[in-house]
C-alpha cells in the first residue's frame, strides 16, 4: 500500500489493483482459486492436514539433517529460500491445544476475544501462546473460538471478494455469540482485514450494523496493550532490539508507535530504530513464490538495514514478514533472531524474580 501513501492526488492505486483483480475474476474465473481460498485456506482442519508434512519434516529430525549436512546449499535458490522461511514448527497446531477460555490471572478487567490466525496456529504457536499469557497477566480473560475461518485477506488479494464477504459473515457470527469487549489479534494481516468488515458489508442491510460493531472492537495486540494500559514488567532482557513495520499494521491500521513503546518498556532492551523500517520486506503475501527475483532484491535491502543496526533481535508483528526476514537472515548468515514483540514482553514477565 506504499503507492496509496505517496500518490499526490489520492488515486489509491493499490485499492484499484485489488478491485481490478475482482473484475478480472468475474470475466475469467479461475476454478483453482475457489479450491484454494474457499476449500482449503478457509477451513482450519484442512490447513492443518495440508501442513502436516512440514511438521513431520521437522519432528522426524529430517530438517535438522538437511541443515547439519548443509543440503540446503545445494538446493535451487528459490527452494532454499522457501525452506529457510519455515520457523520452528509446533508439534501440534495451536488451535488443537489452546483452551477456548483462558482466565485472567488477576481481577478481570476485560473479556477479550482472540482471533487466532492460520499462520499463528500452524507455524507461530509460541507467539500466540505468549499473547494469551500476556493478556491473562494484564487482567484479561481470553476467549479463543475454534470455529473461526480465514480473515479473508488471501482471497481478497486474488480477486475473490465474494469469499471475503462469506468469511466476514462467519467470523462476525462466531464472535457475536461470545459477547467480548474487544477482539484482539497478533497477526497484522488478519487485523487489517478484520477492521475492514464494516466497510465490506456496509451495503448488506442484515449485516451492516453487526459488521461495523465487530470491526470497531478489533485491536492489534500492541495497540490493545498500550491502551489498557500495560503493566510494566520488572524482568530484564539485555539485548539490542530493532523493529520492522508490517505494511498491514503501519499503513492499513496506522499502528506503529505502540510496538515500539511496548519494546521500550522492557528493562535492558536497547531499542535501535531500523533504517527504512516501514519499507516492505519483500514478502507481500506470496511474492517469494510468484515474483522471486523482485522479492529477493527487496529482502536484500531489508537485511542490510538490519545488519547496520547491530541488533540481536529483529521484531515484527506479521507472520509473513517474519518468514521473509527469517529467510533473508539465514541466506545472509546474519546472526539475528526473528521474533514477535509480544514474545519479548512475555519473556520479560517470565524473567521476574518473584
Amino acid at each position: 500500500m506504499a503507492c496509496n501513501d505517496i500518490c499526490p492526488v489520492g488515486i489509491r492505486p493499490a485499492d484499484l489493483a485489488v478491485e481490478m483483480r475482482f473484475v478480472q475474476e468475474q470475466r475469467n474465473p479461475a476454478p483453482w482459486k475457489n479450491t484454494l481460498f474457499g476449500g482449503l485456506i478457509a477451513k482450519a482442519s484442512r490447513m492443518e492436514l495440508a501442513t502436516l508434512p512440514l511438521r513431520i519434516y521437522q519432528k522426524t529430525g529430517l530438517r535438522k539433517l538437511v541443515n547439519v549436512f548443509k543440503i540446503r546449499k545445494i538446493l535451487p535458490p528459490q527452494l532454499r529460500d522457501m525452506e529457510g522461511m519455515l520457523p520452528q514448527m509446533p508439534g501440534r497446531p495451536l488451535r488443537k491445544v489452546l483452551p477456548e477460555i483462558s482466565p485472567s490471572l488477576k481481577e478481570e478487567r476485560y473479556r477479550v476475544g482472540f482471533f487466532l490466525g492460520c499462520a499463528q496456529s500452524l507455524m507461530f504457536s509460541d507467539e500466540s501462546k505468549a499473547t494469551v499469557r500476556v493478556l491473562n497477566r494484564n487482567g484479561c480473560t481470553v476467549v479463543t473460538p475454534k470455529d473461526t475461518v480465514c480473515c479473508g485477506m488471501p482471497a481478497e488479494g486474488y480477486g475473490r471478494h465474494d469469499l471475503v464477504m462469506e468469511h466476514a459473515r462467519k467470523n462476525i457470527e462466531v464472535f457475536a455469540a461470545e459477547k467480548v469487549d474487544f477482539i484482539v489479534t497478533d497477526c497484522a494481516t488478519c487485523g487489517s482485514k478484520l477492521k475492514e468488515y464494516g466497510e465490506i458489508l456496509k451495503d448488506e442491510p442484515e449485516w451492516a450494523e453487526k459488521a461495523d460493531h465487530f470491526s470497531k472492537k478489533v485491536k492489534d495486540i500492541s495497540e490493545f496493550l498500550m491502551m489498557i494500559p500495560l503493566e510494566k514488567p520488572t524482568g530484564r532482557i539485555d539485548a539490542k532490539v530493532t523493529y520492522h513495520d508490517p505494511c498491514h499494521l503501519r499503513r492499513a491500521q496506522g499502528v506503529w508507535k505502540q510496538p515500539r513503546e511496548l519494546l521500550k518498556m522492557i528493562d535492558g532492551v536497547e531499542f535501535i530504530e531500523l533504517p527504512e523500517a516501514d519499507w516492505c520486506c519483500g514478502s507481500a503475501g506470496s511474492q517469494l513464490i510468484t515474483h522471486y527475483e523482485t522479492s529477493k532484491k527487496v529482502m536484500g535491502r531489508k537485511v542490510e538495514n538490519i545488519r547496520a543496526t547491530g541488533a540481536e533481535y529483529i521484531s515484527s508483528g506479521c507472520p509473513g514478514c517474519q518468514m521473509q526476514i527469517l529467510s533473508g537472515v539465514k541466506s545472509s548468515n546474519l546472526q539475528v533472531k526473528v521474533v514477535h514483540p509480544i514474545e519479548l514482553l512475555d519473556r520479560a514477565y517470565r524473567n521476574e524474580k518473584d
